[in-house]
């Protein structure tokens, strides 16, 4: 009778704790919705919030919910992180390092002065996890590139600024040279022209420009590439092989479930299977192309209520982008995808 009216006990706080769960979501002081909007938490108001993780730093992290609206959010020692499930909702524990970019996390906790919800709980599935490390995994050597290129860039810029000097040295010298001041001038000054387009250069360096845009659309509850999708794959790739200094970006879009991480994960599996055939079938390096991403339902490119609406949206976008120091082209800046639209 004693374990039958403990069990009971601990059926109805767990229905009481479910029950308040929706109250506790209505908690949260955002300022605005808005993509990329700065969202705050009211002091000592307590808040659950539910997104992916955008950026880490040593004690707090910031989260962007499905609105895109991004809260920071400071942790402590007090703060518990673990998976979701187990029994009474348990769930293997983790240091707070766990938590990275691009991993989807459920926030618990209460605003501080400064409008930032300090952590209590952080919560997450195993799934999830295991997808944020291989994305960290993949974005570090890319900075790494990147702060390389930044470092040849100063010394680029050093170079540069040594050539500009002798340039005006040599043009006093030729000015004081009788009878050579006109032609000692003119031929200073397509130097300078000749610094000038090697500083654009340098300076677009890490720069990319999108030249080449396609949608990939997929059947049904499908990640299967069609012939032509093939056919269109085989055309992208002839002309990455042709470009310098070129990056593939693929993305996924899913639109077959009410349930946002059927139509995340079935968006996740479109570009992995975009990346599996350009590396597979054309030779692609792996370096070339961007980690692949799935954005579920998110990012619309027509109406979902319609059935030609959902066809054009289960789709994957493949964008070649081309290093503007490299080529020294400007590029349109017209093609550019609906998931990097500013």
């Amino acid at each position: 009778m004693k374990t039958t009216r403990k069990l009971r006990t601990l059926v109805a706080t767990c229905a009481l704790a479910l029950a308040s769960a929706p109250f506790a979501l209505a908690q949260t002081g955002s300022t605005s919705t808005s993509t990329g909007a700065r969202a705050s938490v009211a002091s000592g108001q307590k808040a659950k919030l539910r997104g992916a993780v955008v950026r880490r730093d040593s004690d707090s992290f910031v989260i962007q919910d499905a609105n895109g609206a991004q809260t920071t959010v400071i942790l402590n020692d007090r703060t518990s992180v673990k998976t979701k499930g187990g029994f009474l909702g348990g769930g293997t524990k983790y240091a707070l390092t766990t938590v990275s970019r691009g991993l989807h996390v459920e926030v618990e906790g209460r605003g501080d002065a400064s409008g930032n919800l300090v952590a209590d709980k952080v919560r997450f599935n195993d799934a999830d996890l295991r997808a944020a490390r291989t994305l960290e995994a993949n974005i570090v050597p890319v900075e790494n590139r990147v702060g390389t290129a930044e470092g040849r860039l100063g010394e680029a810029e050093q170079n540069a600024q040594r050539m500009s000097g002798q340039l005006e040295e040599l043009a006093a010298v030729s000015n004081a040279a009788a009878g050579g001041a006109v032609a000692a001038q003119e031929a200073a000054d397509r130097a300078v022209q000749g610094v000038q387009v090697a500083n654009e250069r340098i300076n677009a360096i890490d720069e990319y420009t999108p030249e080449q845009s396609i949608n990939v659309n997929f059947r049904a509850k499908s990640a299967v590439l069609t012939p032509e999708a093939k056919t269109s794959l085989d055309q992208i790739a002839a002309f990455a092989k042709t470009a310098k200094g070129f990056l593939i970006e693929v993305t996924g879009y899913a639109y077959e479930s009410k349930d946002k991480n059927v139509n995340r994960r079935l968006s996740e599996q479109r570009a992995e299977s975009v990346v599996r055939y350009l590396v597979e079938n054309h030779n692609v390096p792996i370096r070339r192309i961007l980690t692949p991403f799935g954005y579920g339902a998110m990012n619309p490119v027509s109406d979902n209520k319609t059935r030609e609406g959902r066809a054009e949206n289960r789709r994957a976008e493949v964008r070649v982008l081309v290093n503007r120091g490299l080529t020294g082209t400007p590029g349109d800046g017209t093609k550019v995808s609906s998931a990097t639209q500013p």
